[in-house]
């Protein structure tokens, strides 16, 4: 296309524009308002509203706008009588059949029929006829319908077919008989689903958990950062006499352009549960009781000090990774201040091997934006469009564009975009990437030489070593699965081998808000601030584990269900003789192993910063007072820090924090090198039933799992033994019936679905879930036996 300008005139101003860019684009880029309904900038254009008229000279009628492209010499007027009278004549016939019930609709006062009907619009109707009424449809737990104020913009349509890539939503019927529904009386379950509500210019799409809580006049509006996965979208928290009312979107291109991924928007709910931890609890005879903030830190710093004494070895400090900046900086301090070098906040990987060699500050190592510029994408052991939905979006535009994307991966995924997809068992996916090495004559030494020397390359490997040889720009992206996978050491070498053979990137996916942040803010057993190597390296989380430890540092962390092996660190806080827990909910699965319960605010009810997986440092501030007598998380370190005669904490707000952070590592970028070459040998088996055990999107942390409206989506499955009819038929069992799950010696009783997803020789048992905290493992050998 050429650069050359065309000049064309609107209501008298001169305006230059590229020819063929369409004339509403060039009059909102002027700051000339043209009324629209149908038109969104992220959407293509339908032009079915017919709000957008204008009078182009030497046309004999009204041009739509959106649908117009400039031309050189165009002269447009947008208030001329003619244009004018065909705005005021479509808002007419626009509110012929729209209810008058404003004073009841969620969306009045920020509704864009009003808006524009004050402009366009007529003080009394002409019309006397009876109006349209559309009986009502539940799509869902999240979104309410009110389809008789629907103006038939289609935005809602448009955006499942182009943005989600899910058609949930269409349209039937024509003229004032036009009906927005679904398919069959489907719910709506798309994970961007919410951003329908958005779109909606009028009442027809509301909030579901916000319905009739409050007027848009009445909230305050707040800018802040999504908690969950590593993204970090920018979001607007909007509040009302304490209490966070509901979330939208921030618009950020760079970032989550103007989407938001359910969880992102309905969380919030959780902060609410009646789980919430509001004053300090210890145990005394057994017994958990309520104490004051002083008594409760001073048992704790006794009950530190007594069990670890003069060992730091015997102090275990394990940390979410959707902690902040500073909470995960502080929580490294004390740790290391005990003399202890035992800090992790990898709680769900189970393979330690390349620690030391391993990537410093693992992350995407490309922008979010750039990811829609590839040419080329393999991602192993990720469910991309679940975990991390906006990375999803991301990599569905450089599908649409002609990049070519393949996944490794232990389940068949579902997918809004085209890619091939290699499933096999965990072991064998090891070998699938080998297979991809050899064709890509990766350079490796020691047993991963052999491995790869001895994988057979078949023809789909051949296909995607040279797909990634020939982009200009193409990546490799390890995800959750992988950092859960028992041989996740070999999965990252032959990564990066290949990345280097193919002259493409190495990315990691992290699975959690501040997972770089958290390698940045020094919360590694070998890594300290910076991502710089200790001298003094502790155990990771695996290995304070399997080794219990006398004394034991929680934050944000339940046992049950944000672990790799809840068996195993239950079993560990059971040996231990204190364990302290920073939480913002009082659960069963604390409450069962905790000596000390002290509680935290949660999100929106503290300051502080999220890194997100591009590298960028995002900060906040606290948005609602936290409920209770809880307190920021960083406050309640420092003050132990201080207890504990520990020198260094004295900062009196989280951004003196920060800046001590900073002094450390604002110049440390993600580095995503690895220093070797080789790896240990295979952990996974190729014999037996091999458990496969993904974390569920709406079970990653603790808000989430206590956001009601969440829970009641048909994505919030409850745990189920899965096995693809062939191995179900092998192991003499049939669907519905109850099995025995056996592993490790841990037992739970689960329903059996047969699901087409899952290889032979691999069950599918999620983990995260309610039924499934006393099992072992994500991945391991299980046992089935009927109840």
């Amino acid at each position: 296309m050429t650069d050359e300008l065309v000049t064309i005139e609107v209501d008298g101003r001169e305006l230059k524009a590229k020819p063929g860019t369409m004339l509403i684009d060039v009059t909102d880029a002027a700051g000339i308002n043209i009324p629209r309904f149908c038109y969104h900038k992220k959407l293509s254009v339908s032009a079915n509203c017919r709000m957008c008229l204008v009078e182009v000279e030497k046309v004999p009628k009204p041009l739509p706008a959106c649908c117009t492209p400039v031309n050189e010499g165009m002269k447009v007027s947008t208030r001329s009588p003619m244009a004018l009278g065909a705005q005021k004549g479509t808002m007419e016939f626009l509110l012929i059949n729209h209810p008058l019930d404003c004073p009841i609709c969620d969306q009045g006062g920020e509704c864009e029929l009003q808006d524009v009907a004050v402009g366009y619009g007529s003080d009394v109707s002409r019309y006397s006829e009876a109006k349209r009424v559309v009986p009502q449809r539940d799509i869902g737990p999240l979104i309410a319908t009110d389809f008789t104020r629907c103006i038939h913009c289609t935005r809602c349509v448009r955006f499942g077919a182009e943005i989600a890539g899910v058609r949930e939503l269409g349209a039937t019927g024509r003229g004032e008989h036009m009906t927005i529904g679904t398919f069959v009386e489907k719910s709506v379950d798309s994970e961007m689903s919410g951003n329908v509500i958005d779109l909606c210019p009028v009442g027809s799409l509301t909030a579901k958990p916000s319905r009739y809580k409050a007027r848009a006049w009445e909230l305050t509006q707040h800018d802040s950062v999504a908690p969950h996965d590593s993204v970090g979208s920018n979001i607007h928290v909007h509040t009302r006499n304490n209490r966070v009312v509901r979330v939208h979107p921030k618009e950020n291109e760079s970032i989550n352009e103007i989407w938001l991924s359910d969880r992102d928007r309905f969380s919030y709910e959780g902060l609410n549960s009646e789980d919430r931890l509001t004053q300090p609890m210890v145990r005394k005879n057994g017994e958990w009781q309520e104490v004051e903030w002083q008594e409760a830190l001073e048992f704790a710093v006794k009950g530190l000090q007594s069990a670890a004494g003069s060992d730091g070895d015997q102090l275990a400090t394990l940390v979410s990774a959707n902690s902040t900046l500073e909470e995960l900086y502080l929580a490294q301090k004390l740790t290391r201040g005990m003399d202890s070098g035992n800090i992790d906040h990898r709680l769900r990987q189970s393979d330690f091997r390349l620690d030391g060699n391993d990537s410093p500050v693992p992350g995407l190592g490309i922008t979010i934006q750039g990811i829609e510029s590839l040419d080329a994408a393999l991602l192993v052991g990720s469910n991309v469009r679940k975990e991390q939905p906006i990375i999803a979006h991301r990599l569905r535009k450089a599908a649409k564009s002609g990049a070519k994307v393949s996944f490794i991966n232990p389940l068949w995924i579902d997918l809004h975009f085209e890619a091939d997809q290699f499933v096999s068992t965990p072991a064998v996916m090891v070998d699938n990437l080998a297979s991809i090495a050899k064709a890509a004559s990766a350079k490796l030494t020691g047993n991963l030489a052999k491995l790869v020397k001895a994988a057979e390359v078949s023809e789909t490997a051949k296909s995607v070593a040279e797909q990634l040889k020939s982009a200009n720009n193409g990546v490799i992206m390890l995800g959750n699965q992988a950092a859960a996978h028992p041989d996740y050491s070999l999965l990252v070498v032959l990564a990066s081998a290949i990345a280097e053979a193919t002259n493409t990137s190495l990315s990691y996916i992290p699975a959690l808000s501040n997972s770089v942040g958290a390698a940045l803010a020094g919360a590694l057993p070998h890594r300290g601030p910076a991502a710089s190597l200790v001298e003094k390296c502790g155990a990771n989380a695996q290995m304070m584990q399997s080794k219990p430890r006398k004394a034991y540092l929680l934050m944000g962390a339940e046992p049950g269900f944000d672990f790799w092996d809840p068996s195993l660190i239950n079993s560990a806080l059971d040996q231990a003789e204190c364990v302290v827990a920073l939480t913002a909910y009082h659960s069963e699965s604390l409450a069962s192993c905790a000596d000390v319960m002290l509680p935290i605010a949660g999100f929106a009810e503290t300051s502080g910063t999220l890194v997100n997986a591009e590298g960028t440092w995002q900060s906040f501030n606290g948005l609602v007072k936290p409920q209770g007598d809880a307190r920021p998380a960083w406050k309640v370190l420092r003050v132990l820090g201080n207890l504990l005669d520990i020198d260094g904490f004295d900062q009196n707000s989280s951004d003196d924090v920060l800046e001590e952070l900073k002094s450390h590592a604002a110049e440390t970028a993600i580095d995503n090198s690895v220093s070797t070459k080789t790896a240990g040998e295979l952990n996974s088996s190729t014999e037996g039933l091999y458990r496969i055990g993904d974390v569920p999107m709406y079970a990653s942390d603790a808000l989430v799992r206590r956001a009601s409206s969440l829970q009641r989506t048909n994505s919030a499955e409850p745990a189920a033994v899965r096995l693809s009819a062939n191995q179900a038929k092998s192991s003499d069992v049939e669907e519905e019936e109850t099995l025995v799950v056996v592993q490790d010696g841990n037992r739970a009783q689960l329903p059996l679905i047969i699901d087409p997803r899952v290889p032979d020789g691999a069950v599918w048992i999620s983990s995260a879930l309610p039924g499934t905290e006393k099992l072992g493992g994500q991945f391991g050998v299980v046992t089935l036996e009927k109840a």
